[in-house]
């Protein structure tokens, strides 16, 4: 997504953040986010997702670098920037007494604009549960109490750190749509998640952390393009690998035996997909078993990660995009 500076919704610039004892939890990372835009940061624990969006959140000042949040300095200007962003944290906190509609009624008071009550309950689903004290609550309808206060101000920009913990399927999925629905709208969102499903689902960029340094950017596709798809089948009985076509001139780059499974690794997924049924298809023989798959965005994650960890740098930055890390 390219925007302009006046576009840039969120916008960081070799952003630092150093704790006491020196420890280096951010080590200069550059993106933005533009107006309406869906953006996801990724990373194990202790990559540094929590550390950057609290920056981002004006909770703490920068060690280096700059952060503008709608055109502002979350932290030196955080009168201008609190009243225009929701935040959902990983723990809200609540009072334990407190019912939901209690909750929702106290946090109401302390934001501008906010939504009736009924709305905000009824948002996330909680419209039944506004009499239940918040110690009865559920994980997951803690969860959506969280989502509840953060959308509370009719946000332009929304934090959403690790959402949907604790929801179940038909939970998450509903939290799902909520979000496109804001996004639509012309709401800015930066998304934390464990799940990476959640983030190929929704986000339309993303980054991946990882001790502290974006290892790799992009749409998800550009991402997981920059991993091997796979094509995996039973050798018919008769035959071997050295049966099967030049792997080379079908552009495979990989190959795994175990037993009679063949598992064929190709950055060209449809030439060597077309390669393998005309073969099959001349010898007469049935691929029992056959899948043909690009690569998930979980396969593009640990790799990146395992790439870092082995100080292999240069494919994960070569996804990177120019626009992002200019």
């Amino acid at each position: 997504m390219n925007t302009t500076t006046e576009e840039r919704v969120i916008d960081v610039t070799d952003l630092r953040r150093t704790y006491a004892g020196g420890f280096e939890a951010v080590r200069g990372i550059t993106f933005h986010v533009g107006k309406g835009e869906l953006f996801a940061l990724l990373g194990t624990n202790g990559a540094g997702k929590t550390s950057t969006v609290e920056l981002l959140e004006g909770l703490a000042r920068p060690a280096a670098g700059q952060v503008r949040i709608l055109g502002h300095d979350p932290y030196a200007e955080r009168t201008a920037v609190r009243p225009r962003i929701g935040v959902m944290l990983q723990e809200g906190g609540f009072p334990a007494e407190l019912t939901v509609a209690e909750t929702v009624r106290m946090w109401a008071g302390c934001t501008s604009g906010a939504r009736p009550l009924g709305e905000a309950l009824e948002l996330v689903g909680l419209a039944k549960r506004a009499g239940v004290r918040v110690k009865q609550l559920s994980g997951g309808e803690k969860r959506r109490l969280d989502l509840a206060l953060a959308l509370l101000g009719r946000p332009e920009v929304l934090f959403l750190d690790e959402p949907t913990t604790g929801l179940d399927a038909e939970g998450r999925a509903e939290t799902w749509e909520l979000v496109r629905e804001l996004r639509d709208r012309g709401t800015t969102v930066l998304l934390t998640t464990h799940y990476l499903e959640e983030a190929e689902s929704l986000a339309e960029r993303l980054a991946i952390l990882h001790e502290g340094e974006i290892a790799a950017t992009g749409t998800p596709a550009e991402v997981t393009a920059s991993q091997p798809s796979r094509i995996s089948f039973e050798l018919p009985e008769g035959y071997f690998v050295g049966d099967l076509p030049p792997l080379a001139g079908l552009g495979v780059t990989g190959h795994d035996v175990v037993g009679r499974t063949v598992q064929l690794r190709t950055p060209e997924l449809q030439r060597a997909a077309t390669g393998l049924l005309l073969w099959a298809q001349q010898a007469g023989v049935e691929l029992r078993g056959l899948d043909v798959r690009s690569a998930s965005l979980e396969e593009a994650f640990l790799q990146i990660a395992r790439d870092m960890r082995g100080g292999e740098h240069g494919d994960a930055h070569a996804v990177r995009t120019k626009e992002t890390v200019a």
